[in-house]
């Protein structure tokens, strides 16, 4: 079986009864009740900039459901630079880019994890054009199908100002988590994140607040 690999640590995974996994629980709690009631199947997992640990958050929220029985598809949809094949030892070859690019189908461009409920869909090779792909009608039928096949899709995006590839699939997910590290972003920024998202018709279910220097957890919901 493959081991994860360090570059970023699968908490939830490697110590789940570690407060910060004990966070990533609360978290999916939060999530849940910020629902009230509504059906959130698709969340994208985004961050004003780089380096703010989106992808940390995306893969430990993902194990924290497919530990709870969920059955979890986790998508890494930052095609410029990606990292999710990286954490679970996947080859990239196949994945987003080459179904959208309608070179493999779906079943082909999905992987086995080495955590039960868990699959991932990897970036997929490099493209020219990753906004175009993110924008078209087959990713739209993607993210239907994927509603229809799990319990919950988890998309690792890029940050918010950065690139306008979140605001893409921000607008077409249930909700939006943003990852902000604590003490990082300053208001404006923050703002600015916020009226992006809007304008994208985000509807934004959470902040995380991450690398909070706190005896009891790394991120608060």
């Amino acid at each position: 079986m493959p081991k994860p690999s360090t570059n970023v640590p699968i908490m939830m995974q490697i110590n789940p009864h570690s407060p910060v996994s004990e966070a990533y629980r609360s978290l999916r709690f939060n999530i849940e009740c910020s629902a009230l009631g509504q059906e959130v199947k698709t969340i994208t997992v985004t961050s004003a900039s780089r380096g703010e640990g989106k992808t940390t958050t995306a893969i430990n929220l993902a194990v924290a459901y497919a530990q709870i029985g969920k059955k979890v598809l986790l998508l890494d949809a930052d095609l410029r630079n990606p990292s999710i094949h990286m954490v679970f030892n996947k080859e990239n070859t196949v994945g987003l880019t080459t179904y959208l690019g309608s070179e493999t189908s779906m079943e082909e461009s999905i992987q086995d994890s080495f955590i039960e409920n868990l699959w991932i869909m990897t970036s997929g090779a490099g493209r020219q054009n990753p906004s175009e792909l993110l924008a078209s009608k087959r990713m739209a039928a993607l993210l239907t199908d994927f509603k229809a096949g799990y319990d919950l899709v988890i998309v690792d995006t890029p940050s918010v100002l950065t690139l306008t590839d979140a605001k893409l699939l921000a607008a077409q997910c249930d909700g939006v988590l943003l990852v902000v590290e604590y003490g990082k972003v300053k208001r404006n920024m923050a703002k600015k994140v916020k009226e992006e998202l809007m304008m994208a018709n985000a509807k934004l279910i959470g902040v995380v607040l991450n690398e909070i220097k706190d005896y009891r957890a790394d991120a608060y919901l």
